[in-house]
């Protein structure tokens, strides 16, 4: 789960992650459903293989409710992608979104490295050449790799960075940071292994100091704070990420288990005091993560459960005499869920997760385990009409989160959503730290 270690007084990290819309998964994905079907039936008519371009054109709008209230979205944003296929076996696809943000053109709310980070966005999406070859498929490139199976959290879902720029408010399939990477899969009867190499990493993007969202650490009475550039890992073999995922299907049960050896995606802010001056860098980790995931459909009900232990991640210590101002904690993080379908087209899903502290340091400002449940209802309405609300919440403090929205599908290919993103809790809590960040929205979307 993305526990943001440089929160105040974490909660449960898996709430962290927990946006609105499913997660979806790779996991156990038959080659079908992973490339498509080869060649059409004998009997069947050719298909047009002409590559066609498809993506969407969304306008996204948010104003921020707090004091002083202020417009901190207001965003135009293209995606455009296309696949195709080489000849047997060989297939391609390339992606890219462009956005610009017109909020920071039209106020002088923010600092200039704000407004440069978050104004205008040019970036590659998944671009990628596939083969096939007997029991084998391989991917080369710019691709999501997506191994959580809970729905709206990041546990298992550890190799895709993230922009966090909007804190988990995105839907995760705009969130996720596509990563260059070789990986190879085998396929036989119920068994799938995946083994992967991530050459040049990618790394979650926190902004910049200023920003709506940026992840901001403890500072001690009487002192000011600065805060460095981000410290990203030199791009050399020391840094390359790699992983074996193991997954199989027995008797209606989903089962994986994978290793993961990386540089962290997620930053950890290490700390230096300069005169009356307290100085912040946004540093990676070397960490090692040992994984497993568990689902089963029972019938009205799935259940889905994973865990993550991870080693070699620090945490921000609010012991102010400490050098380096971090403290290293390996963690268990683990989820259990069960999610309900109803009548009236209406579905339900409840997830309680934990971190638990095996060498726990007190300074670290957490409880040696944090727990949190979420709650999320969907369902239909009338005339296109969709509404869903999600509730996320600490059990060891009063910290949450809560994400009411409304969809219309008023034509074909366009979709309008209206929500809101209301936070509460302490200043130290994940949540709690946005009190004043309570924001209203908009997105409106044409698909092509």
């Amino acid at each position: 789960m993305i526990i943001l270690k440089t929160a105040h007084r974490l909660t449960i990290v898996a709430a962290s992650c927990l946006a609105i819309g499913a997660n979806a998964s790779d996991d156990m994905l038959s080659r079908d459903a992973l490339f498509g079907d080869d060649l059409p039936m004998a009997s069947a008519p050719p298909r047009d293989t002409t590559p066609s371009i498809k993506g969407f054109l969304q306008f996204e709008a948010a104003r921020t409710t707090g004091n002083p209230d202020h417009w901190s979205k207001l965003r135009t944003r293209a995606e455009l992608g296309s696949a195709g296929k080489l000849g047997d076996g060989l297939k391609w696809k390339l992606g890219a979104r462009v956005d610009y943000d017109f909020a920071y053109s039209i106020n002088d709310f923010y600092p200039s490295d704000v407004e440069k980070n978050q104004r205008y966005n040019l970036e590659l999406r998944e671009n990628y050449l596939d083969y096939s070859n007997g029991n084998w498929d391989f991917r080369f490139g710019k691709q999501h790799v997506v191994w959580g199976e809970m729905i709206g959290l990041f546990f298992a879902d550890v190799v895709s960075a993230r922009d966090l720029r909007e804190f988990i408010l995105p839907e995760f399939d705009q969130m996720r940071i596509p990563q260059w990477a070789a990986r190879a899969e085998y396929f036989a009867n119920d068994f799938h292994a995946e083994l992967l190499w991530v050459p040049i990493a990618s790394y979650d993007n926190i902004g910049k100091p200023g920003a709506e969202f940026y992840p901001y650490q403890p500072v001690p009475s009487g002192y000011n704070v600065h805060y460095l550039p981000e410290k990203r890992p030199e791009r050399d073999a020391d840094n390359m990420n790699y992983g074996l995922r193991l997954s199989t299907l027995k008797n209606g049960w989903d089962i994986s288990g994978f290793y993961y050896r990386s540089t962290d995606i997620n930053p950890t802010f290490y700390r230096q005091f300069d005169g009356p001056t307290v100085v912040y860098q946004a540093r990676h980790d070397r960490i090692h993560q040992y994984g497993s995931t568990v689902s089963k459909d029972l019938g009205e009900v799935v259940l889905k459960a994973e865990g993550v232990y991870t080693q070699g991640r620090s945490f921000t210590s609010y012991n102010f005499s400490d050098a380096n101002g971090v403290v290293r904690q390996n963690t268990l993080d683990w989820a259990v869920g069960l999610d309900f379908t109803l009548p009236a087209e209406t579905r339900f899903n409840v997830q309680y997760f934990q971190r638990q502290y095996f060498n726990y340091q007190p300074e670290i400002n957490f409880d040696k385990s944090e727990n949190g449940y979420s709650l999320l209802l969907n369902t239909k309405l009338f005339n296109n009409w969709e509404a869903q609300a999600i509730f996320i919440s600490s059990l060891n403090r009063t910290d949450w989160l809560f994400r009411p929205k409304l969809s219309w599908n008023f034509e074909r290919n366009w979709r309008l959503i209206v929500g809101a993103d209301v936070f509460k809790g302490p200043p130290t809590g994940l949540f709690g730290q946005y009190n004043n960040k309570d924001r209203a929205y908009s997105e409106l979307r044409y698909s092509f």
